[in-house]
Formats: structure tokens, sequence, C-alpha cells
């Protein structure tokens, strides 16, 4: 489908150009033109395109030019009347230039929407920014905000700062609790009653109190009485009109005068931004649209009847029952308290967002969920408040939110239960930097950088360093996807015919891979030491998706459903798996602990030795322990009698009773998998022999005897089930026992001793033909 607009500028010297604008998609509203109500409503182009998609354009009327626009306008090779504009990931207003070849001053500007690829990203925008505005000012309202008291908000201090600060206040007064208060105050707004003072006609007075009999007597203008009047007794005369108190009801009370204030504090800023933007540059720019939308509802509420006779006041009554309790009035005090506190505060980070034009709704989408997270955690975790505090900081021109995309922020806090404590470090923007030799922290491959990071390790490690090294600290990555739809782009399906992995090796080739995402947190996971889960965060309505490396909650990766929504926004869903993480970590008896443990035992120490020679792989048709982990018994055999009975009865026997000669068990001595037998004198031998499992008893004198066995001379002894290795095993190898750490030579070599199937094969004397 060929989607085609039309487009007519007006230049500067009152000039027109025509352009014609081509989307070549199946999209239908890749390419959309929008009616002005609709363009003014939002404050944005009526011609309107769509980002990642790319559109053909053709100027009509012959000396107009687009002005140069690397990696945005990119002309055509046979005329620089045509060529293509690829907005790329911008979304917002994006004006583009044209110029007179013939005369430079002659020049227009087109401006173009670039929307995303979310349908309803102009409601999450306003709700985004409306919700952080509020947690951003829930942090200054804290009593431990640094200064917040101390600050007099300067509309006009910076201008490059200006808009940063509109965007905040926008949002508060676009919102819905704003416009609710609103309509409460104007349909039932506070009254008072007030006493008034009138002139009367003597005749229609009803009620005369001493007030009036003292006029009646000394008031001018007066009235002669007819003789059968019932004054006629008293008065000859009396005056044509008196003055009469009258109590009336008014709306000019404390609380409608600061309402009136507050809208028109409200006005001004508004006005001084659209001022501002305007001197700034002559053409008619989003910011100014929207200062002026703004402004011009403020006007027509400030234009309603009520406020008319409503004077201004002469302080604020912060401490009025009714601003601090009745509907409308308690919600715009609040209102006025963030609109007063968002004016100071410069968020350099909004520069990402919404600077020049931009509606950057996936970068907003990141800053939102990191209030989300942090709101989360909080419930969760005892979070210190310092590190909170200094989310906010002092600048010099007023109160800087530290919250940047790409900057490196760490918030603290602790988890305690019975058992255990944790310490917990919530990261955002944290570089695990690469190429990291092991046990270092960080990446062992390239740097990288989750959007946030949960990492928690046991409070007895103060130092988190040494918990790195350790093994014993946790962390859980989570990245934040504004253009995810739904989880099939991210996970796809469990088992995927060989068609669709065709279909995603073509995508990847074309640079238009849907699982990318779900690789990076493979990525992440893989490729950062001691990671145990990563997860994308996605605006999405579909169910959250988990999957599990082995049988517990981590290691795994997945996503979770995150929406910027006002209700039902999959934040309870994430938190449920955070605590359960948290949980699960304080559970000692874990495979995660266990895996951990034996991570670190294993790595603490490079491997200095290899084995070549053929080992046992099976037994029993199941997979056997490594060397390093398999134990051989070197025993002693003290003569041939002694060697018969062992070969007889397959078993062997070491003494326990104690004294010179006796065992010192411990869990090699007492489990071993083989035993290496050796006689008086014998350093080199191949007699090995395999211990079958669970085998190991203790027997007596008396029992020995009942086998057979030749003088036995101790009252205790350890015998072990043995029998020989399988012929393919171990290949007629032959060790040189006295080069063993344990050896003892003389009388002491028939002590017996432990060593793993490692260290024995470090002994081993090479195979010689026909041996």
């Amino acid at each position: 489908m060929i989607r085609e607009i039309e487009i007519q500028l007006i230049t500067d010297n009152r000039n027109t150009v025509d352009i014609i604008l081509v989307a070549e998609s199946d999209d239908e509203t890749a390419l959309i033109e929008i009616d002005d109500l609709e363009a003014s409503e939002n404050c944005e182009a009526r011609v309107q395109l769509k980002e990642g998609y790319s559109y053909e354009y053709k100027i009509k009327t012959a000396e107009f030019r687009f002005d140069e626009s690397p990696g945005l306008i990119i002309p055509s090779k046979l005329t620089d009347s045509t060529g293509r504009i690829f907005p790329g990931m911008f979304v917002g207003t994006l004006p583009l230039i044209i110029k007179s070849v013939v005369d430079s001053n002659d020049s227009a500007v087109l401006y173009l929407e670039v929307r995303t690829v979310k349908s309803n990203y102009r409601q999450d925008y306003r709700l985004m920014l409306e919700e952080i505005t509020g947690s951003c000012t829930d942090l200054l309202m804290q009593h431990s905000s640094p200064a917040i008291h101390n600050f007099t908000a300067d509309y006009g201090i910076d201008s490059s700062t200006l808009y940063q600060r509109f965007a905040f206040i926008k949002s508060v007064l676009d919102s819905q609790e704003f416009n609710e208060s609103i309509m409460k105050i104007l349909s039932s707004p506070v009254t008072a009653w007030k006493h008034s003072v009138e002139e009367t006609n003597i005749r229609r007075t009803r009620r005369i109190g001493n007030s009036q009999i003292k006029q009646l007597a000394f008031r001018s203008n007066r009235l002669q009485v007819p003789e059968d009047h019932i004054l006629s007794y008293k008065f000859q005369t009396i005056p044509s009109s008196i003055s009469v108190q009258k109590k009336i009801e008014t709306s000019d009370t404390h609380e409608n005068r600061f309402v009136k204030y507050a809208l028109k504090v409200f006005r001004g800023f508004c006005s001084q931004v659209r001022i501002k933007s305007k001197k700034k540059d002559n053409k008619i720019h989003r910011i100014y649209r929207e200062a002026l939308q703004l402004e011009e509802k403020l006007n027509s509420i400030l234009n309603h009847g009520m406020f008319r006779d409503i004077s201004d006041p002469v302080s604020i009554p912060l401490n009025s029952p009714v601003l601090q309790r009745r509907e409308g009035y308690r919600e715009l005090l609040r209102t006025w308290l963030m609109f007063d506190l968002a004016a100071k505060l410069v968020w350099r980070g909004g520069e990402d967002v919404y600077a020049a034009g931009k509606r950057d709704v996936a970068v907003l989408y990141e800053y939102w969920v990191f209030f989300k997270l942090l709101k989360i955690l909080s419930e969760i975790y005892s979070i210190d408040h310092e590190s909170i505090d200094k989310l906010i900081e002092k600048t010099d021109d007023g109160l800087g939110l530290k919250l940047r995309s790409g900057k490196y922020i760490a918030l603290y806090g602790t988890f305690s239960t019975h058992g255990r404590k944790l310490c917990v470090q919530f990261s955002y923007n944290r570089t695990f930097l690469g190429g990291r030799d092991y046990p270092e922290a960080g990446s062992w491959s390239r740097s990288m950088r989750p959007d946030y990071t949960l990492s928690i390790w046991p409070s007895t490690f103060t130092n988190k360093d040494h918990a790195e090294k350790e093994e014993l600290i946790t962390h859980i990555h989570f990245d934040a996807k504004y253009r995810i739809d739904n989880i099939k782009e991210i996970i796809g399906g469990a088992e995927e015919s060989e068609d669709e992995l065709s279909y995603e090796k073509k995508q990847q080739i074309e640079g238009t891979y849907k699982h990318a995402d779900l690789l990076k947190m493979h990525a992440y996971k893989d490729a950062i030491r001691r990671t145990a889960g990563a997860y994308v965060l996605y605006p999405g309505s579909d169910q959250t998706a988990r999957m599990k490396g082995f049988h517990e909650i981590i290691p795994g990766l997945g996503a979770f459903a995150v929406r910027p929504v006002a209700d039902d926004n999959g934040t309870e869903e994430l938190k449920s798996f955070i605590k359960n993480v948290t949980l699960h970590l304080c559970d000692r008896a874990t495979q995660h602990e266990r895996h951990s443990y034996y991570t670190f035992c294993i790595h603490k120490k490079p491997n200095d030795f290899t084995i070549s020679e053929v080992l046992p792989e099976t037994f029993n048709n199941s997979r056997v322990k490594p060397p390093a982990d398999t134990f051989v018994l070197v025993g002693y055999c003290k003569n041939v009698l002694h060697y018969n009975w062992i070969t007889e009865k397959k078993k062997y026997n070491a003494r326990i009773s104690g004294g010179r000669g006796s065992l010192n068990i411990n869990s090699e001595i007492s489990s071993p998998d083989f035993i290496l037998l050796h006689s008086s004198g014998e350093i080199l031998t191949g007699d090995i022999w395999r211990v079958n499992k669970n085998s190991c008893i203790v027997m007596s004198k008396h029992d020995l005897l009942m086998l057979s066995y030749p003088d036995p001379g101790h009252d205790n002894y350890l015998v072990y089930e043995i029998e020989k290795p399988d012929r393919e095993e171990f290949r007629n190898l032959k060790w040189d026992i006295s080069r063993l750490d344990y050896y003892s030579r003389g009388r002491a070599s028939a002590l017996p001793f432990a060593v793993s199937l490692k260290e024995l094969m470090k002994v081993v004397c090479p195979v010689r033909k026909n041996y």
C-alpha cells in the first residue's frame, strides 16, 4: 500500500512551496493527517509519521530545497528536490527547514509529527510525566529533603531550564485531579454571610431597630406624616428613606481568594513560558503552543462568574479547615504545593524526553519504571532515607533531580527475617566493567549497563566487594522496553519450528530481529558475574513470562508487564516476584546457596594440572564425580596372608582402635571412592580397587575372626567392601606414592591416608610398553 500526502507551505516572503510525502508500507497508520482540532488539543503537527519508517519526498517548487540534516534527510543522487526522510527513533515534533536556492532569506519550516509505534502513547506520556512529577514532589515534601523551604521560585532565571520546569507543571495542571478539583469548586464554592447597608424607601421598611428609630428622628429629606397615621402622635415628619443592614451570601472568602490567586500564579507562569519561547525563535514551536493552550485554559476558568467579585488575598490561609479537608479545595491546595515545588525542580534528564520538541516516551518510560521500582522496593525493604534524599540536590538554579539516563545512581537498604539479614543495593545505570578476571566484580566479556540492578548480599559482609569475591552477592537485572507490545516479541514460542528459526535468521540479517531483547537478558545473565536473573519490563497487557534455569525461582529470565495506567499496572506481580526472590535468598537450604558455595570453592584458585589418562566416566550407569572430588584411600597391606584375604573376601580393613597406625577418620576416609594398596617398602603401585557405595562399616576383632582374618591385633577396624574396577579404567597406571604430601617413610609408611584422584594423578608414572 502506498500512502501519499501533499503539503503546502508559505515562506517568509509569502511564496508557496508544495511538497509530496510518500510512505511505502503495509501499515495504514505510517503516514496520516489529523484535523486541526486534534492537532490543537495535543499540540502536534497535522502531518504525522511513525518512528522507524522511511518516507520519500518530492519538492514540487523548483527553487526550494531542504536544509542539510545528516542522517535525517538523504537527497536523491539524481535530483536534490527528491529524497528520503528517516526519522529513526525520534518521537515528537520534527521541524525541517526548507530554503530557497535563489534567496537565502526566504525559508519555511515543515513541521512533522513523529509518533511512536504505540497507539496510546499520548495517554502514556501524560500519565507517566504526571506520576513522575508526583513522585518528585513527594520526595521534596519529605522533611529531610535538602533546603526545600529555602528556595523562592524564579521562573525567569534560566530559559534553558524553563521548559523542563514547565513540563513538570503542565503535567500537574493537565491532571485529572486538577480538573476535577476546579469543577467541584465552581459547582459548589464555599460561601459566607456578610452585612450590607443599603438605602430603603421608608414605605418598604418592615423591621425597625434602634438604629432606624434614630434615623426617623434625625435624618433629612423628610415627608409629612398624615394625621391619621399611627406614627402621627410621635412624629410630624419622617425621612423618605433610611439605611438598613442586610445579610447577603458571598463567594468572596479567604479560601476562594486563594483559589483565584493560585490560578493567576499558574497563568502567569504559563505566560512567561510562552513569551520566552516566542523570543527564542520566531517560529511557533510546541513549547509555545503548549504554554498558550494551558494559558487559555486557565483564562477560561478565571473568566467564570464566580471570580468576578472575589478580591485579591492578603494572606494565604494554609491552616483553613476548608483548604485542608473540603473536596476540590483540598486537591487544589495540593496542586499549588506541587506547582511550587515543581517550579523549583530542575530535571536535566528531562532533556532526553521533551527537549527540542521531542516526546521520547521510551526514555520517559525508563524514568517512570525507576520510580515504580523505587516504590516497590521501599515497601519490601528498609531503604536508607539518606540515599533517597540524595536524589534531590541543591543546584545553582534550584533543586536538581539527579535521575538521568546513563547516569549511575545507587540506593541502599536492608531486609531482615528471623534467620538472616540482607543488605540491598538498588542501582540505576550501573556499569559492570568488562574483561575483569575472576573473582572481581563485573563482566568477564564486554562492559554492560542494565537499566536497573538489584544486588543482595548477607549483612555480615559489610564490604560489598568482599561479598562479591566470596560468591555471596546476587544480582537481578531489569531493562525497560517501551516499544514491546507483547511477550511473544521477546520470548517467542517454547519450541520453534525450522521455518520460524529460518525466519528469525532472516530477521537478524535485515536488522529487525524481535528476540534481541531476550538475547540481551541472556548476555546479562551469562556475562555479569553473580547474576541470578535478568528480566524485561514492558508496557504490555498480556501475562508475565518467567523461565527458570533449574528448579528454583532463580536463576531465571523473563518479562513483566508494567503498564502506565491508573489501575492494575502490573507492579503487584513484580513486587511479589522481588519479595519471593528475597525470601529465597534468606533460605540457607536452597540449591542456589549450594551452587554459589561450590562455585566459590571450585574457582577460588586457578587449575594448575591437566589429566589426559583414561579415568572412570560412569559407574552403574551414572556419572562419577570429577577427579578433584573423587577420593582415594592409600592403604597398607602388611603381608601375603593379608593380601590374599583382601582378594578373596573383597574387603579391606584399617584399624581405628587408636595408637600408631590407626585412621584419623574424616569424610574422605569414611567414604572413599577407591583404595590404592601398597606393601612394605613399595612406593610404586598400581593395585587400585573400587569401594562399593555405602559399604564402610565398623567391625570388631571378633567379627574379623569370623571372616577368617589372619591374626587381628586390635579391637576395632573400619572395613570397606571393594572390587576391581573395569579393565579399561586406569589402564595399568602406576603411581609413585612417595611423592604425595601425606606419605611418611619408614614404619610410618603403613599409615593409611586419603588424597583426591586429581592429586594422585600428579604422581602417575608414564606407561611403559610391555609393562
